[in-house]
């Protein structure tokens, strides 16, 4: 069988409608290109943002850009603390460790339609030696690791390069509060 990848690197396989209501929701078959190739986290000494890159169907296909920088997330175990779940979750998608970590805000994500409840935390880190792919082969993951200098990441947000949510949020949190962070946590508090 022969696959033809489009110019943004993804072939749709199979599409079909699983439900169609007040909200439709459809069910796809398809591949895309790895990074592989086959939690907002801020170091304040270096002053740079980690942030995961990796690829989202919703925008996909809406014709936007499928491949989504945002923070590290993840989903809760039944009887899981969300501070674990960030903890987890930055090891497993960026091989990050946290030294600390501080609870920004929870928040429905469309409250009209479905139950999502986001934790937003931020964490110190080094971010010296980050980068790279990561996430886990049994759940499909493919995200890169991308550090940016504040400034950068700023930039990017105001240029509209950032639109998930939770990253939106986070890094608007972080201009609000980062000459604080940088204080405390440069004073090992």
């Amino acid at each position: 069988m022969s696959y033809e990848i489009n110019e943004r690197g993804v072939e749709v396989q199979k599409r079909e409608a699983a439900f169609r209501g007040y909200l439709r929701v459809e069910r796809l078959q398809l591949r895309h290109r790895l990074h592989a190739g086959g939690m907002g986290a801020y170091d304040p000494a270096r002053d740079q943002v980690v942030l995961i890159e990796q690829f989202r169907v919703g925008p996909f296909i809406r014709g936007d850009e499928p491949w989504q920088i945002e923070i590290v997330a993840g989903i809760m175990e039944r009887e899981e603390a969300p501070a674990t779940v960030a903890q987890r979750e930055a090891h497993e998608e960026a091989g990050l460790e946290l030294a600390e970590l501080t609870h920004v805000l929870d928040y429905y994500s469309s409250p009209g339609v479905m139950s999502e409840h986001i934790a937003v935390f931020v964490a110190r880190v080094d971010a010296s030696g980050a980068g790279g792919v990561y996430g886990l082969e049994k759940e499909g993951e493919d995200i890169r690791v991308l550090v940016l200098g504040f400034d950068e990441a700023m930039t990017a947000l105001a240029a509209g390069r950032i639109k998930a949510s939770p990253a939106v949020i986070a890094l608007q949190w972080l201009a609000l509060n980062r000459a604080r962070l940088r204080r405390c946590w440069s004073a090992g508090r």
